[in-house]
């Protein structure tokens, strides 16, 4: 976290762009230029044919993150790049805990514990237990420090996943105006 003082704040970062190799490589480069750290990246299909959506998040004040936007846009294959805070949008993360079944079994506790936390069993053997939670990061944290003491064997958690809180899709609106457009030449 940020403190109140400092100008850093959480942005994301959405960036569509057709579907290349590479893409990863060329936006990554943005940042590592302007020596800003990524904190999470995800790529995924959007909801138009053909174009994948990047929602990236990172820490920076708003006027470096405004220059790291017009800089993705500049690249060849990306169609649009928007930045967001929090305010904006809708946002969630998957977080997937590997623990042993025995304390499970044996200990009403940890049964609590994934029951306060809103957490899920995807996969139970003998062996271990797969817990899933769907949060913000802090939810994910907070159970990963519960879970501690019954030794976690695997933790991962994905990336930011996001919508805006716009009715509409602003990469359609793009997109929409870019065909009126040519149809006006």
């Amino acid at each position: 976290m940020t403190s109140p003082t400092s100008p850093h704040q959480l942005f994301t970062i959405a960036v569509f762009t057709e579907n290349h190799v590479g893409m990863i490589s060329q936006i990554s480069a943005i940042f590592t230029r302007r020596c800003i750290n990524v904190d999470t990246l995800l790529g995924s299909p959007s909801s138009i044919p053909g174009i994948h959506k990047f929602t990236i998040t990172c820490h920076s004040d708003r006027r470096s993150m405004e220059k790291v936007v017009k800089q993705i846009e500049k690249g060849v294959d990306v169609i649009r790049a928007f930045l967001f805070t929090d305010a904006d949008i809708l946002y969630q993360e998957v977080a997937l805990y590997k623990v042993p079944t025995q304390p499970l079994l044996s200990q009403n506790r940890m049964e609590t514990i994934i029951r306060r936390h809103n957490a899920r069993i995807l996969s139970i053997n003998p062996e271990y237990t797969v817990l899933e939670k769907t949060g913000h990061e802090y939810e994910t944290e907070a159970l990963f420090d519960e879970l501690k003491e019954y030794d976690i064997r695997q933790f991962v958690r994905s990336g930011r996943i996001a919508v805006t809180r716009s009715p509409i899709e602003f990469v359609d609106r793009f997109l929409a105006e870019e065909q009126l457009r040519r149809s006006n030449l």
